[in-house]
């Protein structure tokens, strides 16, 4: 694992080999000049997710460091803050549990598929409740040459049918309603299996076991096994980087080359988390 690193204006320290990496030296309720924001830019390429700690901001200042990276998207399905809409509200009580506790990669069945989140943690368990991020860079270099072979090229079928948004407004039949109707109207899209980071230009998976559906021009049968495989080589732990939330936190995630699992271990505690989500480009 790499020692911390010095910016001018802040501190990197890596906290797993695969990716992962906690800042120090921030307000983020401040406004970012174009030093700060260059760095933290460049350690997010780098370590792929990075944390921050004790930043009590509000969801204004929320937001406001979001935007920095792009525009922001408001969820389709996920309740938000009524004066921002673009705070998604993740919750998680008694009767009313709002876990992600599969692998996964966010808004995969939009045709432009987010750039990355900014996760903030408002309530959290004492113990418990930790998220992990899966390196898709590693997952994609750790296949044989004759399984990329195959997927080179290869095009999958993304759909928001797998997903239970439902279970996030049990008290709201209304809503309930118009997510079923949505459904019927929104059309599968198509990402590639293997995608080329814009920045980078590293090659990384970009199937996920929520919203993608099968593999285009590949029997069923064929399609099922391969993407089954994939996802059990997904969760193999040297690919992976655990962080343990505290009130305050932040991640940040690229999501055009990580996955995430929220780690549901926690009962009925109450967890409050609120998820600014920047805009991206479609995967070609």
């Amino acid at each position: 694992m790499s020692p911390a690193i010095s910016y001018e204006q802040i501190t990197v320290s890596p906290i797993a080999g695969a990716l992962g990496a906690e800042i120090s030296g921030v307000d983020l309720g401040q406004d970012l000049g174009n030093q700060l924001f260059q760095e933290i830019h460049d350690a997010l390429m780098e370590h792929q997710v990075i944390f921050f700690r004790d930043q009590d901001i509000s969801p204004s200042e929320h937001v406001a460091f979001a935007r920095h990276f792009g525009s922001l998207q408001v969820h389709p399905f996920t309740p938000n803050l009524e004066d921002h809409p673009e705070v998604l509200i993740l919750e998680s009580k008694k009767d009313a549990r709002s876990a992600a506790n599969q692998w996964h990669s966010d808004v995969t069945f939009a045709e432009e598929p987010p750039l990355g989140s900014v996760l903030l943690s408002r309530i959290c368990p004492e113990h418990g409740g930790d998220t992990m991020w899966a390196n898709m860079y590693d997952a994609y270099d750790a296949l044989s040459p004759s399984m990329k072979r195959y997927l080179d090229g290869m095009i999958a079928v993304h759909s928001a049918d797998g997903a239970k948004f439902e279970t996030l407004h049990q008290d709201d039949g209304a809503k309930q309603d118009s997510i079923q109707d949505a459904r019927q109207v929104m059309q599968p899209v198509e990402h590639p299996v293997v995608r080329t980071h814009p920045v980078t230009g590293r090659k990384a998976l970009f199937v996920n076991a929520i919203f993608t559906q099968r593999l285009r021009g590949v029997p069923r049968k064929e399609s099922k096994m391969v993407l089954d495989h994939l996802y059990e080589h997904i969760k193999t732990p040297e690919l992976s980087c655990r962080f343990r939330w505290q009130k305050n936190s932040i991640a940040f995630w690229d999501n055009r080359c990580t996955q995430h699992y929220a780690i549901a271990d926690y009962g009925d505690v109450h967890r409050l988390m609120h998820r600014v989500t920047v805009n991206g480009d479609r995967p070609v």
